[in-house]
């Protein structure tokens, strides 16, 4: 292996998967000077919605394609598509076009990820350094999470918010051409054949129940015909695309790598995971500003993504020492630690202790998962099945922290409209203002918009106590994480694998 070729190949990779991260973060900080140009607040989270469902919706087809055509060609499709997303998002002059070119990043999003640790685990012969390196590279990817914000914040006020997206192309143009001339890929010459009709079914089905979640008890009540007639639409696609699945040779998702427990165990540790992270991203800076007063919730995610960086990196390495099933179990159980301790925070808590809250989220219960789930399952399966196998770890967070989101969503609300409710008739509170009231934005912005103190106190203590209720969910979550996470068997790294399918296909460092 040339050490100088695998150097520039991680330098690609790292500035792939930063970009594909640091796009969501980088946007909630200019969002404000968006709507001022282009207007369109009533669409606003459709610029985040549309990036999230087309990166989930592609996450599978783009690691089957992989192992088809390549890690290498797939990567440079991805990338691709993320840099003409980018430079068409630059130029928006409307929220419908912000929101349309959104979307073709997200396709490139969907290929970046699973296929940056497909390479990893393609170039790299010995487990435990692959290990090592996906560690690294996941704190990359957690590292953009906490430079998001304050770049984005630069960019937006020195050089304007169309170089949030901008700034993509000169870094995504590097990586592709290290890729493209630093990676030599070997592959069969076997005639690829391509199910055409289960990626179908596989996207409709993703985007009918990522969509019902999304507007199920916002948009829509949950009994609305809307959103029963997505569910229904999910499921009919769900049936069909098992169907099909069973009958094609060379389906976008194998059911061969559910053979392995490990895979199940991972696949819902990983769904649990995007639970809790979702929730906690979600939340946690509403109650750090709303109930905590504080001026904005860096002190919150701050401390938590750092500490999510550490832990990727230390459990990457932790991985030689002891069994994924040690691992992961260790996740759930702070998860379940971290989220019990969220339910009975208040307004009175004290930064030091959030702080240690937020390092228990953030080094525990989250940042492991981020390189032990990529190395569990790639070690579990056929190297042949690499592609899609790594694709699954990804879908299932995300699809995890929709559901984690909107189902947090209905709690929270629902709790506080009732706390609300019952105490409206001893505050005088008109009970047609109950779902004016009942939005959280009153309290963040509550400077603006003064309150009496004694309905400030009352409607402050309310929403601290529906989000204390909404982690309850996650603590459902991370115990089904560790029952699954204590059936996954044995397993560890191995002490060398050979990185080859049983198509003949492997990467590898050009030499320079």
């Amino acid at each position: 292996m040339n050490t100088r070729s695998s150097g520039l190949i991680l330098f690609a990779i790292a500035l792939g998967l930063f970009m594909s991260a640091l796009d969501n973060t980088i946007t909630s900080a200019a969002i404000s000077h968006i709507i001022q140009d282009l207007s369109g607040f009533e669409r606003v989270s459709w610029v985040f919605t549309s990036y999230m469902l087309a990166s989930t919706s592609t996450i599978l087809i783009f690691g089957k394609m992989s192992d088809i055509f390549g890690r290498k060609l797939m990567y440079l499709i991805g990338i691709t598509f993320f840099l003409i997303g980018s430079a068409l998002c630059g130029t928006a002059t409307s929220m419908d076009q912000l929101i349309l070119y959104r979307a073709i990043q997200g396709i490139g999003a969907g290929a970046i990820f699973p296929i940056s640790f497909t390479i990893i685990y393609s170039t790299f012969a010995d487990p435990k350094q692959a290990s090592k390196v996906a560690g690294i590279m996941a704190a990359v990817f957690g590292l953009s999470s906490v430079a998001g914000p304050q770049i984005g914040t630069f960019i937006s006020e020195h050089w304007g918010w169309t170089w949030c997206f901008y700034v993509n192309v000169p870094l995504g143009i590097l990586s592709f051409f290290i890729v493209l001339f630093r990676l030599k890929e070997s592959r069969s010459t076997t005639k690829p054949k391509i199910d055409y009709l289960g990626t179908f079914l596989l996207i409709v089905t993703t985007l009918s129940i990522m969509l019902g979640l999304e507007f199920g008890g916002k948009d829509y009540a949950w009994t609305s015909p809307q959103i029963i007639g997505l569910f229904a639409l999910g499921l009919v696609g769900l049936c069909l695309f098992i169907l099909v699945e069973r009958r094609v040779e060379e389906p976008v998702l194998p059911f061969a790598i559910y053979r392995s427990r490990m895979v199940i165990s991972t696949t819902i540790a990983c769904l649990c995971q995007g639970v809790i992270m979702f929730s906690a991203i979600t939340y946690l800076p509403m109650f750090t500003v709303a109930v905590m007063g504080h001026e904005n919730s860096n002190s919150t995610l701050t401390p938590m993504m750092l500490s999510l960086i550490i832990g990727a990196i230390a459990f990457g390495f932790l991985q030689s020492k002891f069994s994924f099933r040690s691992l992961m179990s260790f996740t759930m159980i702070s998860g379940i630690v971290a989220a019990s301790l969220l339910t009975s925070i208040g307004y009175d808590t004290t930064s030091g202790y959030m702080i240690f809250l937020m390092v228990l989220l953030g080094f525990g219960a989250i940042g492991p998962l981020m390189s032990v789930a990529q190395n569990a399952v790639a070690v579990s399966v056929d190297a042949k099945y690499l592609g899609v196998t790594s694709s699954v770890v990804g879908f299932w967070r995300n699809f995890g922290g929709i559901l984690g989101a909107s189902m947090m969503a209905t709690i929270v609300n629902n709790n506080l409209k009732d706390t609300i409710a019952s105490g409206a008739e001893s505050l005088h509170i008109p009970l047609d203002k109950i779902d004016t009231l009942a939005n959280p934005q009153l309290l963040i912005h509550a400077g603006s918009t003064p309150l009496p103190p004694a309905v400030h106190d009352f409607l402050r203590d309310a929403l601290g106590s529906a989000i204390n209720h909404g982690f309850i969910l996650a603590i459902c979550f991370c115990s089904i994480g560790l029952i699954a996470s204590l059936l996954a068997g044995p397993g560890s790294l191995p002490s060398q694998k050979q990185e080859t399918s049983s198509e003949g296909q492997s990467v590898q460092p050009q030499n320079a």
